[in-house]
Parts: structure tokens; sequence; C-alpha cells
């Protein structure tokens, strides 16, 4: 175990400098280099995983048990053991990393546009022609990584097998100390608890779209166009609050105008988030962080925009990478990627395969825990507006939150469920397309803008699918964060109602976030949800608590009118 922690640890050094390369520079000798440090990582840890495999049966101490499974589930995607194999694993994974990176929608030769320009098309354009051409054309970079993308399946799935796995969605599914089955049945479980909100919200949205577009566009199934709700994917409906805030609600103050109003930039958007979680007690980012991180797009290179937090050497080298924009959306991002860095930092001193969090969705939670605490009293204190509404604000302020973390729950379930479909075998090749969409109606409540047929692969169009990331993390996160968050404002003494709750400036609740995080992931994950909320079990009901106002609201809003969807 020592040699294995150090041979990938020089490895996975290489990988990250390489990674980092690629991504902030794409062109032909980065992708070759990265390629060349994934594979050589990858056929290392399946090289030493699988001589792990003679110890399966024997007793060990609970710490060095932890660290071969760790050994196992290192790489998301294992290589296979035929050396030719794992050079096409691991080319495969970064072309498709990178053709996202470069994907563009050209109408014409003359006029091709970004990922980034197609979102903004989405977040701010109301002509639903405009909308359908933006949505339908990033779809067109994703065809070509189809045959691609199965042959990546069957290869991933080869590695897997080898280290003793069903396939890639058992290893997926094996990290997070329960069974891949009981970890199918949990998901299942707190999506049944969130539904209701859910469905309220979906309903009330669709009436205020019809209102807006007509029942033509909308349609009588009672499922929602996907590019009407201002995200590429639907996964969040933020920027169509003009089309659905409360007739009657004055919008207590627009975020994106306030950073504006206060001359933010880039840099000062990320000192911001940093300032969150200096005020906790915890270190400033090192000076490295300011010289090595990517803040903007270049204009000179081809870069993969979509943000992402990096500890190159083991917390003495941390990054972000964004393309960031001034406004309300990427002032939360950035908290949470800062998140990911203040994690990163916290378990340095942890051996290598304890270098994480208790499980990916704590990693993926804890920069969205302090996200929740910038509330109007905090942003007052940091001078973003001048005074705190009154409580006639909280349905305006509790109905914009609501379509960022509402709406993204049954998305943060149906990606993986599609790619464990896939790993499984399940889901055809010749149906991959088809089971995504039936997947999106059931969840969602949503529709494709137009017909969609096996020629296209529309979950490539999804970072997370070419990029070869797992995504469950992100629907655990959403659950982890209202429990943490619930549990810090406790921790302060907060008395009123959950979502007035800021913990800005509270020492005590740094320590608490900082013990939790210094764990890393040595112990199981019910141990260090206790450390930092008292509970072992996850629970939904802390997102419901903070909604409760809102889902009152919702309900008379939507009384006498259908709720709910066709989803065939």
């Amino acid at each position: 175990m020592d040699k294995a922690e150090t041979s990938l640890e020089a490895l996975g050094r290489r990988s990250a400098f390489s990674s980092w390369a690629m991504q902030t520079n794409i062109n032909y000798s980065t992708e070759w280099l990265a390629g060349d440090a994934d594979n050589a990582y990858s056929a290392e840890a399946a090289k030493l995983a699988h001589e792990a495999r003679k110890y399966d049966k024997l007793k060990l101490p609970a710490d060095l048990k932890r660290k071969f499974l760790a050994l196992k589930l290192t790489v998301t995607s294992p290589a296979p053991p035929d050396p030719k194999e794992q050079k096409e694993l691991s080319d495969a994974k970064v072309w498709l990393d990178s053709t996202y990176g470069k994907g563009k929608y050209c109408a014409t030769p003359e006029k091709c546009q970004t990922l980034d320009d197609l979102e903004e098309t989405l977040r701010s354009s109301r002509n639903p022609t405009v909308l359908l051409d933006a949505w339908q054309g990033w779809r067109t970079i994703s065809p070509p990584m189809r045959p691609r993308y199965q042959r990546f399946v069957e290869l991933s799935n080869k590695g897997s097998q080898d280290l003793g796995f069903k396939d890639t969605a058992d290893l997926w599914r094996s990290g997070y100390d329960m069974t891949p089955e009981q970890f199918s049945a949990e998901l299942d479980r707190l999506d049944s608890q969130m539904k209701p909100l859910y469905e309220a919200l979906h309903a009330y949205v669709r009436r205020r779209l019809q209102d807006k577009y007509g029942s033509d566009i909308i349609g009588a199934d009672g499922l929602i166009p996907q590019q009407l709700t201002g995200n590429m994917w639907g996964q969040s409906w933020e920027n169509i609050y003009d089309l659905v805030k409360a007739p009657s609600q004055t919008p207590s103050f627009d975020l994106t105008k306030r950073l504006v109003a206060n001359k933010y930039d880039e840099k000062k958007m990320v000192e911001a988030g940093e300032g969150f979680f200096t005020s906790l007690g915890l270190e400033k980012l090192p000076a490295t962080f300011w010289e090595r991180s990517m803040l903007t797009r270049p204009r000179d290179r081809e870069v993969v925009c979509h943000a992402s937090a990096w500890d190159v050497e083991n917390s003495q080298d941390l990054r972000i990478k964004m393309c960031i924009k001034i406004n309300a959306e990427d002032y939360v991002t950035i908290h949470h990627e800062l998140g990911h860095n203040y994690y990163q930092r916290a378990y340095e001193k942890q051996p290598y395969f304890f270098r994480g969090s208790a499980n990916d969705g704590f990693h993926e939670a804890l920069g969205d825990t302090i996200a929740l605490s910038v509330t109007p009293e905090y942003l007052k204190q940091v001078g973003l507006i001048d005074k705190v509404p009154g409580a006639e604000g909280d349905i305006d302020l509790l109905l914009q939150k609501a379509l960022e973390k509402v709406a993204f729950q049954p998305f943060g379930l149906l990606v993986d469920k599609w790619r464990w479909d896939v790993f499984s075998g399940k889901t055809k090749p010749a149906d991959y397309n088809k089971a995504w969409w039936a997947l999106v109606r059931k969840y969602q409540g949503m529709k494709p803008g137009n017909e969609r047929t096996e020629e296209q692969f529309d979950p490539g169009a999804k970072y997370h699918i070419p990029g070869n990331t797992p995504y469950a993390r992100y629907f655990l996160a959403n659950v982890y964060q209202f429990q943490f968050y619930r549990a810090l404002c406790k921790q302060v003494g907060h008395t009123g109602p959950l979502h007035r709750c800021s913990f800005y400036g509270d020492k005590g609740a740094g320590k608490r976030l900082n013990d939790m995080m210094a764990m890393g992931a040595s112990r199981p994950w019910p141990d260090a949800l206790e450390a930092a909320t008292g509970q072992r079990e996850l629970d939904a009901t802390a997102i419901l608590e903070y909604f409760a106002p809102l889902k009152v609201w919702l309900d008379e809003q939507n009384k006498g009118r259908s709720v709910g969807w066709k989803a065939e």
C-alpha cells in the first residue's frame, strides 16, 4: 500500500499538470501530453489494483481495508489489462473531453458560437425561435462523439471487470459505504421525499411559461420544452425568473446589477468568495492561486471553460479554472469552487488515498453550503445592498433559490441513471438518445425542443458525459448542503426562518466545517456527517424546511390547476 500511494501520487501530479495544460490551452500537443499522462496513471492504478485483489479475502484493519477499496476506485474508468486497450481508453477520454471543449455551433461559416454565447442567448432571449436554434445548435457538437463513447464504455467495463466489479456502474456506486443496490435505493428514497416540492414548482413555472409563449408551444402533455428554461439542459431555471416571478411580489434586489454597480471584476468576485471562508477563521488562499488560476476566457486559444477547482500539488498549488462573468450565477459558482479548494487544503496531511471527501457528494456540497449563507443579511454586511428587505420579500428570495436548487434535483439524478444503464448494458447503444429523453420526461417533466433521433447523441452535449465525471455527487450535494447549513445555523444560535440564516464571520461554524474536512476520506461518510451535523443519515427534511413557506405559496398558486405530467 505504501508503494501504491507513493507511485500514484507522483503519477497523479504529472497527470494533473498535463490536464491543466490541455484544458487551458487545447491543441494537438497538450492533448497528447494529457493522454499520455492519463494513460500512465490509469495503467499503474489498474496494475496495482489488480495485484491487490489477492488480499480481498484477508481480514484487514479497517483503515487498510478502506485504502484497498480506494485503490480500486481511484480512477472512474479503470484501464483494461491489455496495453493497447489502455492507450485506446486514454486517447478516447482525452478526445471526448477536448471535443466538448472545442465545440462550437456554426449556423454559417462566418457565425460560430461557443457554449458561452449560446448560454447567454438562452439566458436573455425570450424569442422561442431564437431559443430553439441555440438549444439545438449546441447539440450539433455531440453526434461525432457517439461511436467513440460506445467504445469508451466497452473498454471502461473491461477495466472494471478486471478489478472484480460487474461493470463501471457497479464500481461507481461502490464508494458510499453501502452496496450499489442500497445506494440506488437511497437516491430513490431522497427523490421521493423531494418530489412534491419539485412538482409544485414545475406546475407553477409551466403555467407562467404558457402565459408567455402560449399553449401551442407548451403543449397539453404537461411537459416543459427544455429550451424555455433559460438553461441548456433545464437543470436550473433562475435565468427565467423575470417570467415566473409573482406579480404581487416586488423583487427585493438584483444581485447581478448590484455586482456591476459596485464595479466587481473577475478577481474581485473571487476575493469575495475567499472573504467568506476567511471570515470563518480559515486561511487566505496562497499567492500562487492568483498567479496560476484561469479566471477569464483567453482570446488567443481554445479552453475548457467549465468551472473546476484544482489541487495540482497536494494543497500547495490550489487553482480554479473559470470563464467568469459578472453575474449572480457565477458569484455563487465561485463559492462552490473555492469550497473544493478549502476542502483540499484541510485534508492535505492525510495519506494519499484519504485525500478526498468522505464521499464525492461532500466535496460538491461544501461550497454550496457557504453559498446558502449568502443571504440579504450577509450582502448588506459586505456592502452589496444598502438595507435588508423585510419579510414581505421572502417569497421572492425563496422562489429565486428554488429555481436554482429545487429545479436541479431531478437532473442531478437522471444523468447517472442513464449512465448506469449504459454501463450495465440495460441501455443498448442503439437506444442512447431514446433512453436519455425517457429519463428527462420521467424525472424533469421536460421534453426536447424538436424531434430527436438516434442520429443525435444528446447526452454528449452535457460536459460530465464526455468529461467522464460521475454526477450522482451533485444530487447528494444538494441534500448534504442543506443538512450542513441547518446544523451550522443551529451552531450560531439562529432562531428565525431557516432561509434567513447566515453564519458569515462565525469562527465556531468554521471550526466545525474544518474538523469535518480534515477527516478527508479516512472515515465512513456517516462519521463525517455526524461531525458536521450530529446526524448519521441523509435527510432531505432540511430542504423541505428551508422552502416550507414557498411550498405553501406554490400550492395556493396551483389551486384548480393540474400538477404533474405525462411521461410517455
